[in-house]
């Protein structure tokens, strides 16, 4: 059996000394990594390959690593790791927020970064196995490999975190997820997330369900235990 494709790993980092050691590690875990120094550069890397995993630095000379991601994320939904030289928790919220899947303070391993980027890796992947399944019917269309989703023939203007959200409820449809279930569902670190941020995700989805079918409801909130899809 021929060996499995070694995974492309797009490293976004500005301090040479830091994507040495980065790259060094990465080679040895068996992924690709391809390094570039800039916001711009690495927006070019994605116009003409593909990667399975973006490593990006906050701090860019002619970015910042926010800002890019929320560029990537209009287009794309490739998984991504912060690094960043600030630690405090608002940071790492708001990073998640806009669309990363984990956040590294440094300093940092090298180990823990390898190790982080396969966690993330698996999780995403065992994501696109379970959205796989959700239905295209009557009332739902979904298109997994362009990440839309569609009610009752409109389509959807979801961030990345409705879209996993609804995802989670779509595959099961009358099944009660608690919000603990939905932010593991749709956060990857869902420990960066608080029950009212899934609250808040529900109530602006909401709206824009009422946006496509002002006449539907299709999320119900089960007091105390927390939300489903309704089965039509």
């Amino acid at each position: 059996m021929p060996p499995a494709p070694r995974q492309t790993i797009l490293l976004v980092e500005d301090e040479p000394s830091i994507a040495e050691t980065l790259i060094y590690a990465l080679e040895t875990e068996g992924f690709t990594p391809v390094w570039k120094t800039t916001g711009r550069e690495a927006l070019a890397v994605l116009e003409r390959q593909t990667v399975a995993l973006i490593v990006l630095d906050v701090g860019l000379p002619d970015t910042n690593g926010f800002d890019l991601c929320r560029e990537i994320r209009r287009t794309r939904e490739v998984p991504i790791i912060f690094l960043t030289a600030r630690s405090e928790d608002v940071d790492r919220i708001v990073g998640l927020e806009i669309g990363g899947d984990d956040y590294v303070a440094k300093p940092f391993s090298p180990r823990e970064l390898t190790a982080r980027g396969r966690a993330v890796l698996r999780r995403t992947g065992e994501r696109r196995i379970a959205t796989a399944s959700a239905r295209t019917d009557g009332v739902w269309q979904h298109d997994e490999a362009r990440c839309r989703l569609s009610y009752r023939g409109k389509p959807l203007d979801c961030t990345r975190n409705e879209y996993r959200l609804l995802c989670a409820l779509l595959a099961q449809p009358g099944r009660v997820f608690s919000r603990d279930q939905l932010m593991e569902a749709a956060w990857s670190d869902s420990g960066a997330a608080l029950d009212r941020t899934v609250d808040a995700h529900v109530k602006s989805l909401r709206a824009k369900l009422r946006e496509a079918a002002p006449e539907f409801d299709p999320i119900v909130t089960h007091r105390g235990l927390g939300y489903s899809l309704r089965e039509e």
